[in-house]
């Protein structure tokens, strides 16, 4: 996604533009390994120093990042501060899709909503199956429930146009309603000692910001600072405040205040304009008249119109998620001590509980669901899609990170004492293990599948699917 405001260098050239070219999941994968190296080097003893150092940000008597009584350390603020926006943006993407995406057709959502279902549920199982008899354990049952959208489309991106745009847009609705499955369970599961009080004034904050929204309040800054008061109350509320980021982005408006018609007025007459009275230019300078920067002022102003709150608000955050909180939260929980998972586990604790979820339960419980339910009428396959890359598609849903590793903190805190400790540092690999395995795994099988498809003329090659890109947008030749 792209900011409409980023600093420029001498040379012209966007320092965020820069950045972009690079996808977001190589930054990702260079934090975990990063956190994976100091975690086992000579330095670890500083490395969790620093995830323990105090953040203090106090106003006269109340500290502002207090943490049940206590001032939030590194670790705590990244993972209950940092993360918010995180949600946030899932939660804009998530209305996005709801109303105008993937997941606004009742019936063209029916298909990733039951395969996401199956890809919860089965996960949930195999982990249940391995440790059902400690309870303790059985309260990271979840952690193999959700995929990683951006590490599991960078993977399936490297196959490239081979790859039906079908199955790119059903892994995005697949792991969007996985991310409401797990916005579900850490607000069930992973909130506790609820103060009434502070909950009603969030509720209160957030039918205000939804009243505003549908009365034309479109200021993004009313809705930060909506956002901050809500994550504050959720904060003394006991309610996980990554729900906070969810609640206010869900009311964000979401229609915009003009219409595309609107702009492509104002750019006709901002040409004519330009035309009738050339801009002035002396010596490599440049001098515009009053009416012609009134000109470009109400273009600039016209065209932030037609754009709506949802879409504008996740275009600027997206990049502050995806370059600065991501990466912080992989360097803060990925740090694992190796040396203390002890190889018995891998035959039948955490870490093995966990990779089984996700190397095994995921593509299984997708693909049953999605079998299943094609044999019953209820849903049936887009045009590209077959039971193989179905599987693949599958596979690549068991790349779970960024909402694992969350879970997994909230399923394991540090209340739990060093039991807690250990359970979470055996989670945090059996993710990185398992999430590897099926990226591996899921790159290997699909490229044999698509391959193979292509000159049995199925898939991408079948001409349903060509028959399809010709009604899409009248571009189909993206696709070659």
């Amino acid at each position: 996604m792209s900011n409409s405001t980023s600093y420029r260098r001498s040379d012209g050239k966007s320092m965020l533009g820069f950045l972009k070219r690079v996808n977001p999941a190589v930054y990702l994968f260079g934090a975990t390994v990063l956190a994976l190296i100091l975690a086992n080097s000579p330095w670890s003893s500083y490395y969790f120093s620093l995830l323990e150092t105090p953040i203090n940000l106090q106003i006269g008597d109340w500290q502002v990042f207090s943490h049940h009584g206590r001032t939030m350390n590194l670790g705590e603020f990244i993972n209950d501060a940092l993360m918010c926006f995180f949600f946030f943006s899932v939660g804009l993407e998530i209305k996005h899709e709801m109303v105008g995406g993937s997941l606004s057709d009742f019936k063209t959502a029916n298909l990733p909503v039951l395969a996401a279902i199956g890809g919860m549920v089965i996960p949930v199982a195999c982990f249940a199956l391995v440790e059902s008899g400690n309870s303790t354990v059985l309260r990271g049952a979840a952690i193999p429930m959700s995929t990683d959208i951006a590490f599991s489309l960078a993977a399936l991106g490297l196959l490239g146009s081979r790859v039906p745009t079908t199955l790119k847009v059903f892994l995005m609705a697949l792991a969007v309603v996985d991310d409401i499955g797990g916005i579900l369970v850490i607000a069930i599961f992973y909130s506790e000692g609820l103060a009434v009080f502070p909950l009603l004034i969030a509720a209160a904050l957030l039918i205000f910001t939804r009243f505003c929204g549908q009365r034309g309040v479109y200021q993004q800054w009313f809705y930060y600072l909506m956002f901050f008061f809500v994550w504050l109350c959720f904060l003394h509320g006991g309610i996980h405040t990554t729900i906070a980021g969810v609640l206010l982005a869900f009311c964000v408006p979401y229609v915009p205040m003009g219409v595309p018609k609107d702009l492509m007025d104002q750019i006709n007459l901002a040409r004519q304009h330009f035309d009738t009275y050339p801009v002035q230019h002396s010596k490599n300078r440049v001098y515009m008249s009053a009416s012609q920067l009134d000109t470009l002022t109400q273009l600039r102003n016209t065209s932030s119109k037609v754009v709506s709150p949802v879409q504008r608000m996740n275009v600027i955050i997206s990049p502050f998620v995806n370059y600065v909180v991501l990466p912080l939260f992989a360097f803060s929980n990925a740090g694992i001590a190796l040396g203390d998972v002890p190889l018995s586990d891998f035959a039948g604790g955490v870490p093995f509980a966990v990779m089984l979820g996700l190397v095994v339960g995921k593509p299984l419980g997708i693909f049953l669901f999605t079998w299943l339910f094609t044999k019953l009428g209820v849903v049936s396959f887009p045009p590209g899609m077959t039971k193989r890359n179905l599987l693949g598609i599958g596979m690549f849903a068991g790349i779970g990170f960024t909402v694992s590793l969350f879970v997994a903190t909230l399923a394991y805190p540090a209340s739990l004492g060093a039991i807690g400790v250990e359970y979470l540092n055996d989670a945090k690999l059996g993710i990185l293990l398992g999430s590897l395995i099926s990226g591996v795994v899921a790159y290997y099988y699909m490229r044999a599948v698509l391959n193979k498809e292509v000159k049995e003329g199925r898939g991408a090659a079948s001409p349903k699917y060509q028959a399809y890109l010709k009604t899409q947008s009248g571009h189909p030749q993206e696709e070659k």
